[in-house]
């Protein structure tokens, strides 16, 4: 990522606060993550890691789009997705978690990882972000994989 795309990043993200500044500042000064509303300008999908990490490889095969920003949290063994707003939540599934309005992401600076939250895909400032069909059927078929894949048991 160049310095410009994190600087760009960096002023995307730090939109979504009530004092952009300050936020902007606690990563330049410190060392993890700024707590971020979801709801005004993205709403984050979390799953479970493996879940997570599948479909975003499902994701990655379509030749006109990259994917949109995309967080890990190792500690927590999630993956969060960052979607257009969508104030009727209609994200369900096991395991599932939509962040929407009146929800806060802890989310690290674009350019390192802070603690146990890191980006896979980073915001590059140009507000794209995961178009919601393509994630739920990716979401969807890792899913289906995970199933087939998932020893039977033996009982």
């Amino acid at each position: 990522m160049t310095n410009a795309m994190w600087m760009r990043g960096v002023e995307w993200l730090a939109a979504a606060a009530p004092d952009p500044s300050a936020r902007r500042r606690e990563w330049d000064l410190g060392d993890g993550t700024v707590l971020l509303e979801a709801g005004r300008h993205w709403d984050m999908v979390s799953v479970p890691r493996q879940l997570g990490l599948l479909a975003l490889d499902i994701l990655w095969y379509d030749p006109l789009r990259a994917p949109g920003p995309t967080l890990v949290d190792s500690a927590a063994c999630r993956v969060g997705f960052f979607v257009p707003p969508d104030p009727v939540g209609r994200w369900v599934g096991a395991g599932i978690r939509h962040a929407s309005r009146g929800s806060w992401v802890a989310v690290p600076p674009p350019c390192r990882p802070a603690r146990s939250v890191e980006w896979i895909v980073p915001p590059d400032g140009s507000g794209a972000l995961h178009p919601p069909l393509p994630l739920e059927l990716a979401l969807r078929r890792a899913h289906e994989t995970l199933a087939v894949l998932t020893p039977v048991s033996a009982d």
